[in-house]
């Protein structure tokens, strides 16, 4: 996978994709800088890896969804439970020939992030890091990150595979973070 061609027909799934990304730069896990590499450089679930660094529970807010070629795909944003806060942005792009009618439901519901109803539907799923990214930030994005436009944040491109099939491709943008979990300190 080229990483930009991948950034490019994710941010592509929706109207004004050109808004959300102003440029990105392909990044070496081992030169990630602390604390995106803890945040970003693994096999987990984003939703689990947020709620243990920001010590709270995530919602999922959908801010679009659309269906294409058969496909489901959904823009989103995590918040905190307890203050609200934005934490992540992402782009999905699921088959849902690989999962069951309910998991397929439980997700369109949004009402529980991705992650957590795989976990919770003990789907037998491996995630594949694909590319870390280092961001910059356009108007759609930093409006959604509650950042400065402009703004530098990392992110990641990732594949889940559900039941042996590659059944999802993920991008995940983390809200701006400083070391300790502090993300009022934005660019």
């Amino acid at each position: 996978m080229n990483p930009h061609d991948e950034l490019h027909a994710l941010t592509g799934l929706f109207d004004g994709g050109d808004r959300l990304v102003q440029s990105a730069e392909h990044v070496s896990s081992a030169l990630t800088p602390s604390p995106y590499n803890e945040m970003l450089v693994h096999n987990h679930h984003m939703t689990v890896t947020m709620e243990e660094y920001h010590g709270s529970a995530v919602e999922v807010k959908i801010v679009d969804q659309v269906d294409r070629d058969g496909l489901y795909c959904r823009k989103i944003v995590l918040l905190t439970l307890d203050t609200a806060q934005v934490v992540q942005f992402g782009i999905v792009r699921f088959n849902f020939h690989y999962v069951t009618e309910a998991v397929r439901d439980e997700i369109v519901a949004g009402q529980t992030p991705l992650g957590r109803v795989l976990i919770n539907h003990n789907v037998l799923r491996h995630i594949d890091l694909g590319a870390i990214l280092r961001v910059t930030a356009g108007d759609e994005l930093a409006g959604l990150l509650k950042m400065t436009s402009g703004g530098v944040t990392y992110g990641r491109l990732a594949t889940i595979f559900c039941n042996q099939h590659p059944a999802v491709d993920l991008l995940e943008i983390s809200a701006p973070l400083v070391s300790g979990g502090n993300a009022d300190d934005r660019n």
